[in-house]
């Protein structure tokens, strides 16, 4: 239907000015990028070292503190984005912010920045702060046959996180995107319980198991 594409609903999210963060301030790019022939739209997720000190292992958006030298929160993560995966600064055209979201696990009071590119440049990882990068799609994302149900102590301790997940707060994020952009389904019912009583969280899967090659899923041209 005509102005009810996905690049239309993500044009008219509630963005937001951003509000004084509670936490050290830092800042996240959802890079979007059109799928050729299909309503749906890329996304770049980048998978963290092992090394690193905190979220070692964890699938996230590209981004990380805001520095002196940035202006404010969106350069922050257009600066984020390009050290952690050469995504060219210039080439994404910002659409606006949304709300702000706190990371317990390391006091990171987040800004999501929104924009668009045409997803065709190259994109390679910086070893020092990016294992793999990923190039999901919106709609893959969104699809609950793509979710699990998994528990907590395998997506937090960085030994045990093995699968390539996207955890529980960065999950809770994507959730409320899209609710708001429309492609929210409700799982099916009859989800198997964990083997352990431990408390579980909903996670997205993106790719395979951490020991395995990354063959990114068929999305928009690099």
């Amino acid at each position: 239907m005509s102005g009810d594409t996905l690049i239309d609903r993500v044009g008219r999210l509630p963005f937001v000015a951003p509000a004084e963060p509670t936490g050290v301030p830092a800042a996240v790019l959802i890079a979007l990028s059109p799928v050729d022939g299909a309503d749906d739209l890329g996304l770049v997720l980048v998978q963290r070292p092992e090394h690193m000190r905190t979220h070692a292992g964890q699938v996230a958006l590209p981004g990380g503190g805001v520095e002196p030298g940035d202006r404010d929160g969106v350069a922050a993560a257009l600066r984020e984005a390009e050290e952690e995966v050469g995504l060219d600064r210039r080439a994404v055209r910002v659409l606006g912010s949304l709300g702000r979201t706190y990371l317990s696990v390391s006091n990171f009071d987040v800004l999501p920045v929104v924009g668009v590119w045409d997803g065709r440049g190259a994109l390679h990882p910086n070893p020092a702060e990016v294992a793999a990068i990923l190039r999901p799609t919106l709609r893959q994302l969104a699809d609950p046959a793509n979710h699990e149900l998994v528990p907590l102590t395998r997506l937090l301790p960085a030994e045990a996180v093995r699968a390539r997940v996207v955890p529980p707060g960065a999950a809770g994020l994507q959730r409320r995107r899209h609710r708001r952009l429309g492609l929210h389904r409700r799982a099916p019912l009859g989800v198997p319980a964990p083997d352990r009583p431990q408390r579980p969280a909903t996670a997205a899967r993106v790719g395979p198991p951490a020991d395995h090659e990354v063959v990114p899923r068929p999305t928009a041209r690099r």
